[in-house]
């Protein structure tokens, strides 16, 4: 993989790579049996322009800490941090930018504390590549209601520019593309990107995507070509499975669900389950489940989680029952594939929690009045008792 981080833990008085360069008796400028470690995020098949991150802790002196190598151009000075654990010297932090003039090939990387070196490794230096539009992938179908992805990467000496949209007529509305310096691309300074939702409904076609840049001046332009699905096609109807329901002490969880004989109290929380082994594009993020039992439609999500895996794609959701329904069986819902596929489960709602409190009294309640009439009968026995002894007591 490109990004690789690379580790490389120096010993007190060690001798450090190819170059034969000694540590140094104090462990690069530090007191005690400390060691100097340098990481390199990045440093693998950089391209000129893209960010290296450099991070060397261990160092124990307040020294001045800089990165030098030909891959950068000038030395790079290091910001100092504080220690982050027991025993661990200071922190030194950089993100340094490959030159636009470095070569290809592997270059060598020294740190230097105080003046002396205290640590060495390379950095590999990728050629140049020309600005590149992506919209998906080179030559792939979506589906209506599928979204997609774009990005705008113009990593390329002599390239300016900081905004970027893409507009197209199978789109709602032109896309900002922008940068994200804290996301998964942070080593990359110019790579914007974006995504869009294609209407459920659009028809069948080849569209173009075409980005502007500033003023909105076209800078480039991929075709993208849209077909729903048609019968005989695998996700054409998919292979659904659901409504089923699940919650309370009957079905805890979704592998107890089920289609019918769920029950739940009025003014209770029900969670609906919908499976399919070739959803539709974009389902995600359209399927709800109705009925008329419930305050509102229940929003169904995707199941990223580990209980997911291994699975075919489920939909879960929670749905409150209405507090003012009536005791009986009511339809639950779910329509898919663009309403080529309706399905429809069962629920039945008892009494809500306060008349089911009223009509049977709570295990206290009835603790309580079990021992008063042990009370009232006890006393009656003793009553009866004393009574009998005194008819049969013969008179003085």
């Amino acid at each position: 993989m490109k990004r690789i981080l690379r580790v490389l833990a120096l010993a007190v008085a060690g001798v450090l790579g190819p170059a034969g360069v000694a540590a140094g008796q104090d462990g690069g400028g530090g007191r005690g049996d400390g060691e100097v470690r340098l990481l390199l995020n990045g440093a693998f098949g950089s391209r000129p322009g893209e960010l290296v991150d450099i991070d060397v802790r261990g160092v124990r002196e307040r020294v001045t800490v800089k990165v030098v190598s030909p891959a950068f151009g000038r030395p790079v000075e290091l910001t100092p941090y504080e220690p982050r654990g027991p025993g661990e010297g200071r922190g030194h932090h950089a993100r340094a930018a490959v030159a636009a003039g470095a070569r290809p090939g592997s270059h060598p990387l020294t740190v230097e504390a105080g003046g002396r070196v205290v640590a060495e490794d390379r950095v590999e230096v990728a050629p140049s590549r020309r600005p590149r539009f992506t919209v998906a992938s080179p030559g792939g179908t979506l589906r209506p209601g599928e979204r997609l992805w774009m990005s705008y990467d113009d990593l390329y000496p002599g390239e300016t520019g900081s905004a970027f949209s893409a507009r197209s007529s199978a789109f709602r509305t032109s896309v900002p593309l922008t940068h994200d310096p804290g996301g998964p691309d942070w080593h990359n300074p110019r790579l914007f990107a974006g995504s869009a939702e294609l209407p459920p409904g659009l028809a069948d076609g080849t569209y173009r995507v075409v980005l502007t840049g500033p003023g909105g001046r076209a800078v480039d332009e991929r075709p993208l070509t849209v077909r729903a699905a048609r019968p005989g096609d695998r996700d054409y109807l998919g292979r659904a499975r659901g409504p089923a329901l699940f919650g309370g002490p009957d079905a805890p969880a979704p592998d107890a669900a089920r289609s019918y004989g769920h029950t739940v109290a009025a003014g209770g929380t029900v969670h609906v389950l919908w499976q399919d082994e070739a959803p539709d594009a974009g389902e995600e993020e359209r399927l709800r489940a109705t009925s008329p039992a419930f305050v509102r439609p229940a929003a169904l999500r995707r199941d990223d989680s580990k209980a997911g895996d291994g699975r075919d794609p489920r939909y879960l959701g929670p749905a409150r029952v209405r507090a003012d329904l009536e005791p009986g069986r009511y339809p639950v819902t779910v329509v898919s594939h663009h309403g080529r596929v309706k399905r429809t489960g069962r629920i039945t709602v008892t009494g809500s929690g306060t008349s089911a409190s009223v009509d049977a009294p709570s295990p206290a309640v009835l603790a309580g009045a079990a021992a008063a009439t042990v009370v009232v009968v006890t006393g009656a026995l003793l009553l009866r008792r004393r009574t009998a002894r005194a008819t049969a007591r013969p008179p003085r």
